[in-house]
C-alpha cells in the first residue's frame, strides 16, 4: 500500500472518531452507520446502549454494483425494516465519509422510506 493511501485511510478514520465522540445512538433513537467501500456498501442501525444491531443491509449479496440508484433503493429496504422495528427516528453516521455520492443517495433512500435524521 502507497505512502498516500495509507494518509488517506488514517484521515477517514480521525474525521471517524471525531464523529463518533459526538454520537450515540439510543433505544428510542438508534445510530445507522454507514460503510462504503469501492463496489459495495453497507449499513447498520445500532443502540449503543446495550450494543445491539437492530436492522442491517447490505449490496454484498447482490450481483451488481451499488451505484446511486441502487444505494437509494437499500436505503428505503432499511428504512422499511426499522419502521417493522417501531423505530422512526436514526442519528446518521456517515462513518467518516463525504457527504455525496453514495453515502447521501443512500441517505435520501431511507428519508424517502420514513426515516427522520
Amino acid at each position: 500500500m502507497s505512502k498516500q493511501m495509507e494518509d488517506k485511510i488514517l484521515l477517514r478514520l480521525k474525521r471517524k472518531m471525531r464523529i463518533r465522540r459526538n454520537i450515540s445512538g439510543t433505544a428510542t433513537r438508534p445510530r445507522l452507520t454507514v460503510y462504503r467501500s469501492a463496489r459495495h456498501i453497507s449499513a447498520q442501525v445500532i443502540d449503543d446502549s446495550s450494543g445491539r444491531t437492530i436492522a442491517s443491509i447490505s449490496s454484498f449479496s447482490a450481483d451488481r454494483r451499488a451505484g446511486i440508484d441502487f444505494c437509494t433503493e437499500l436505503g428505503k429496504r432499511l428504512a422499511e425494516a426499522c419502521i417493522g422495528s417501531k423505530i422512526q427516528a436514526v442519528v446518521f453516521d456517515k462513518n467518516g465519509y463525504e457527504y455525496h455520492g453514495r453515502v447521501k443517495a443512500f441517505a435520501d433512500g431511507a428519508r424517502s422510506g420514513g426515516l427522520a435524521f
